[in-house]
């Protein structure tokens, strides 16, 4: 079966929430996904309700069993390009025939773009974090770090220190002016100054920074805020609209400007966590329900017309 009423590209919380809502509703779905997700470096996903400490992996897996169940079709694969049809849109896989779809739901996600520090990249999600409301609590009351260089990093440095009273930010490549010191000595977070040269390991830990003076400011974990680009390419390829700063434009419900797409999760909102994404997903799954509904009401009325003509 390559026809859908639904194809959902991206198989996350807000993909896998979506598939679940409009399988109940009996609607023909498949879910392509390419293996991929954002936070597949985290041991453990935090905020979720009555799933809190759960591996991500183990979310996604609970998941595609539960669409299974109701008839959901789940494809491994990469969505290369989507095109607009007479009947509604073709999805192009790699290495793989064509789908078509009524409606297309893009859950595609993001990547986070991380300062280019030695030992970043190895250690991002483990001891290098990003989001505090995730992680925070598991590294509370430890010596924390928080590096600049990437916008709203002071911000963070501000936030962060909700979770320990030992937090040392350091600007990295950022200056820091009169009042954004004033700011930070009132909420008794310490600055060090100088670039960033590495991530000091010691037993797959984190042992600390190291500063390109060659000094080593011991810290358990750092966070930084990376600068986040949504994976909104499919949308974008078909002419949506977006706002002044490049991101889609959508209704409350996800639906974007191309006539019978609609976007959810991280692509659209990029500071959605799961439980977020999750509720994303549903609500746009609600929403191309009933736009189908109307669709297939319009269309029993036009065939019940052409009998009775």
């Amino acid at each position: 079966m390559n026809s859908y009423d639904v194809v959902i590209v991206g198989g996350g919380a807000a993909g896998l929430s979506a598939a679940l809502v409009l399988s109940r509703a009996r609607r023909t779905v498949a879910v392509v996904d390419a293996g991929e997700p954002r936070n597949a470096p985290a041991a453990h996903m935090h905020g979720y309700l009555s799933r809190d400490g759960l591996p991500p992996g183990d979310l996604l897996g609970i998941g595609r069993a539960e669409i299974a169940s109701y008839g959901a079709q789940w494809i491994a694969g990469t969505v290369t390009d989507i095109y607009r049809t007479d009947s509604g849109f073709r999805v192009e896989l790699a290495g793989v025939a064509p789908l078509t779809a009524r409606r297309v739901l893009v859950t595609t996600g993001l990547r986070d773009d991380i300062p280019d520090i030695p030992g970043a990249r190895e250690r991002w999600g483990v001891d290098l974090l990003h989001c505090p409301y995730c992680h925070g609590y598991e590294v509370r009351d430890q010596p924390l770090g928080v590096i600049g260089g990437t916008p709203g990093a002071l911000d963070h440095a501000l936030l962060v220190r909700q979770w320990s009273t030992d937090v040392i930010y350091f600007p990295h490549t950022d200056g820091i002016n009169t009042e954004d010191a004033e700011r930070l000595t009132a909420c008794d977070i310490s600055t060090i100054t100088g670039q960033v040269e590495r991530l000091v390991v010691s037993d797959d830990r984190m042992y600390g920074v190291e500063l390109d003076d060659g000094r080593v400011v011991r810290r358990t974990a750092v966070f930084v805020r990376p600068r986040m680009v949504p994976n909104d390419r499919l949308i974008t390829s078909l002419g949506a609209a977006v706002d002044a700063d490049g991101a889609v434009v959508v209704d409350r419900a996800g639906h974007t400007s191309i006539r019978g797409m609609w976007v959810a999760g991280n692509a659209v909102n990029p500071r959605a966590q799961v439980i977020t994404a999750a509720g994303e997903g549903s609500a746009a799954a609600i929403a191309i329900n009933a736009d189908l509904v109307n669709a297939d009401a319009a269309a029993a009325i036009a065939a019940r017309r052409l009998a009775t003509s």
